[in-house]
């Protein structure tokens, strides 16, 4: 199938093809006819599957086939968990619109409040917004969202990780009764089909690819090593294999921030995001990692999600997740759109269990490399991750314990679709050979 074939406009087919993109992905080869049809929408997608692309195109086509006339209002309302990724659809929507006449707005908090009360006033078409700056300005009535026609909650999983369950609710009442609903999820526990369930109107349900299952494009390896001894080791495999790009994985905001000064002080060229960072450092910092001026992005995984970077070499789990689901998010940065990757987990006595529910997760065991003069000392015995790291810090958050969101995640970036060519971006298979 291409994307000729799926009744898209013109000026978004044209978008498209400037983007290099020819045929869609699995899940917007399913998700854009239902959406094209108006249907309520439940879908199930793994990150780097290209879903942002199946939820803004067919959007993006709605508009267009049905105009209209008068002071603009916000007919599209987009949920996103993150800063981060709503700044990543909004960058989507821009790309695929940029040769139509619609204009988008992107808030979140962190940043200063009044140039997006400025920009809401001046008038939106698409809002993508995090749910508690979103609430924020429906508290000071600086947003108007009865003239919705679409609504959509992108990685609703991660937003109820994070406890946006209520702040969803309450928005969901400022939006008309009558509209289209499209809800995004990397997984369906129990918790998202309920929250499906209360607003989604007999649904159409795709996925993508099995759950929980890693990217197969994506090659998987442990470094056993003592705990004590794994930042020399990153240090030694970024050096020896001339790693140039490299996502890093640490449970928590202290751990990142002392896992880049750590690479900084050995000659790397490296920084951390995470929820304790200004939006602008966030930014500034993920800008660079994706320039190549930065070698290292060390990020905890709340802040980490939304970063989408093609053809992202590394991604090194630094120390595992508590929940062996979180793995398969994080090693599905690298591995997408039909490029390879590499996934290196480096794994201490303590993280022995997390790695056998990992496995047990993806019904494989991930192969064990030695690396010389890091063999783990067989007399160290494990220890609890949560009274270790709770001793170690004098009483703080261990690094086993989950983080959940921080602070209310929304900065603003108002466009028109059509002013300029924006980044990249939907997860699309791109026709001809790989681009740099």
């Amino acid at each position: 199938m291409k994307f000729t074939e799926l009744g898209l406009v013109p000026e978004i087919l044209r978008s498209i093809a400037d983007q290099g993109y020819e045929t869609p992905t699995p899940i917007q080869a399913q998700a854009i006819p239902v959406v094209l049809a108006g249907r309520d929408l439940m879908a199930c997608a793994q990150t780097g599957t290209g879903k942002t692309a199946g939820f803004t195109l067919p959007i993006l086509n709605r508009l267009a086939a049905s105009r209209v006339t008068g002071p603009r209002k916000i007919r599209v309302l987009i949920l996103t968990p993150t800063r981060e990724l709503a700044a990543q659809v909004e960058d989507s929507v821009r790309t695929y619109g940029a040769h139509l006449p619609f204009k988008s707005l992107v808030i979140f908090g962190g940043v200063g409040i009044n140039p997006q009360i400025s920009a809401l006033r001046n008038g939106v078409d698409i809002l993508v917004a995090t749910p508690g700056r979103l609430l924020d300005h429906a508290q000071q009535r600086n947003v108007d969202l009865s003239g919705v026609e679409v609504l959509v909650l992108d990685e609703a999983d991660r937003m109820l990780d994070m406890g946006f369950i209520h702040d969803i609710r309450r928005i969901i009442k400022l939006v008309p009764k009558k509209r289209q609903n499209l809800l995004f999820s990397a997984t369906f526990s129990d918790e998202i089909r309920t929250l499906a369930g209360s607003f989604l109107i007999d649904p159409e349900y795709v996925e993508s690819e099995r759950r929980n299952t890693a990217p197969e494009l994506v090659k998987q390896f442990v470094y056993r090593v003592d705990r004590e001894r794994k930042r020399d080791l990153l240090v030694e495999l970024i050096r020896d294999k001339g790693w140039y790009q490299v996502l890093v994985f640490t449970r928590t905001k202290w751990g990142a921030n002392g896992l880049a000064d750590k690479l900084l002080k050995a000659g790397i060229e490296a920084d951390a995001i995470h929820g304790n960072k200004s939006q602008n450092a966030r930014t500034r910092a993920l800008a660079n990692f994706k320039n190549g001026k930065l070698h290292v992005l060390v990020a905890t995984d709340i802040a980490a999600r939304g970063i989408d970077i093609n053809e992202l070499p590394h991604v090194v789990n630094y120390e595992l997740p508590n929940v062996a689901e979180d793995y398969v998010h994080r090693i599905g940065r690298t591995g997408r759109a039909g490029t390879e990757g590499a996934a290196v987990s480096l794994v201490c006595v303590d993280e022995l269990k997390l790695l056998h529910d990992i496995e047990r997760l993806l019904k494989k065991q991930i192969e064990v490399v030695p690396y010389p003069d890091y063999a783990p000392d067989p007399s160290i015995r494990a220890e609890p991750i949560l009274m270790r790291s709770a001793g170690a810090r004098g009483g703080q958050r261990s690094p086993g314990a989950r983080t959940g969101g921080g602070a209310r995640p929304g900065a603003v970036n108002a466009t028109r679709s059509g002013s300029g060519k924006p980044p990249a971006g939907g997860g699309a298979h791109r026709s001809g050979s790989r681009h740099r």
